[in-house]
């Protein structure tokens, strides 16, 4: 018998290109599983302006999350349990209330993590951040676009490289990266309009050129794939790559079992205004939660967030292209 209208089960049409590959993989639409992660970003705050900063961060930068907004944060945490609190920005160290927030979230009892470009630990000020972290049981994700000084350099500025080496110094001293020590994980993303390599393979590259060049250690390396947005994306759009970065590179690389593990899924993101996001990517371009999820951290349901409805948009395809992306390393 034929399907009459009144019968047939709606199917709402994607919304993007992207919508119309997780239909393809019958994931559409991407729905979150829980709330495991609360990511915060403090802000835009930071002593550098690398090249490939999807949040466009520098010196100068005057948006940062407000006392009040922090407090919002810790209350979030506490109520809802949140396993696992991940302190991003900018330099997050830069933030008045940066310290407030780690011993408060530490205080709860779970995993935190905070993230870090190294050389703001060789700063006035900011030296005894390794001993802070190392009391309290942070781990530690470092941003190293490589292993060479000519290529740091070139990405982030003269000097960069060798501030990074006596930060990650101060780490290993601390405990950190060490057998037996706490976590200190770094965060490697390509230098150019490309996937980054296997992840198991540039971590051993890392780990063999750091510790025979420098003797530095460390636990683990991420990969991050560059996303289309922020400076990255005035660098692409320059260049005359843009188009073949998107559809070359990250479109024509679409894994469904990297969708299928999105980080989105399980992690919720504080913008500095108190806004949520899906992720720290979507914040970038103001995207809040939607489709009737709470949009401020005032509001946070971790009940609701953990089945909302996830905003997407072309730029996902960075985190679903090859092994995946995401803020710790591949997914599939």
């Amino acid at each position: 018998m034929k399907q009459s209208p009144a019968d047939a089960v709606f199917e709402e049409p994607p919304l993007n290109t992207f919508d119309g590959a997780l239909a393809a993989s019958n994931l559409f639409p991407l729905r979150a599983r829980n709330v495991s992660v609360l990511q915060i970003n403090l802000g835009k705050l930071c002593n550098q302006a690398c090249r490939h900063c999807h949040v466009e961060a520098r010196p100068g930068r005057t948006e940062t999350m407000s006392a009040v907004t922090v407090d919002l944060c810790l209350k979030a945490v506490k109520d809802s349990a949140i396993p696992t609190v991940d302190i991003t920005g900018g330099a997050p160290e830069m933030h008045p209330g940066y310290r407030r927030l780690v011993a408060g979230c530490v205080a709860m009892g779970g995993r935190v993590m905070t993230r870090t470009n190294l050389t703001i630990l060789t700063e006035k000020g900011y030296e005894d951040l390794p001993g802070f972290w190392a009391e309290k049981g942070v781990e530690v994700v470092a941003s190293l676009p490589y292993y060479r000084k000519e290529t740091v350099d070139r990405l982030r500025g003269a000097g960069v490289f060798e501030a990074s080496v006596a930060a990650l110094k101060r780490l290993n001293s601390a405990g950190y990266g060490v057998d037996g020590g706490i976590n200190l994980n770094l965060v490697y993303n390509p230098c150019g309009a490309y996937l980054p390599p296997p992840q198991k393979s540039v971590e051993a590259d890392f780990r063999r050129e750091l510790e025979k060049k420098h003797g530095i250690s460390f636990t683990n390396l991420f990969t991050l794939t560059n996303m289309p947005l922020g400076r990255f994306l005035s660098f692409l759009a320059a260049s005359g790559n843009l188009k073949r970065y998107m559809e070359r590179r990250l479109e024509a690389s679409y894994n469904p079992a990297a969708a299928q593990n999105v980080m989105c899924r399980e992690t919720v993101s504080v913008g500095w205004d108190g806004s949520l996001y899906d992720c720290d990517f979507n914040q970038t371009l103001g995207l809040k939660c939607g489709f009737g999820s709470p949009e401020r951290i005032g509001e946070f349901d971790a009940g609701k967030l953990g089945e909302r409805r996830i905003v997407t948009a072309s730029h996902c395809f960075g985190c679903t292209a090859g092994a995946g992306s995401s803020c710790t390393g591949t997914v599939a």
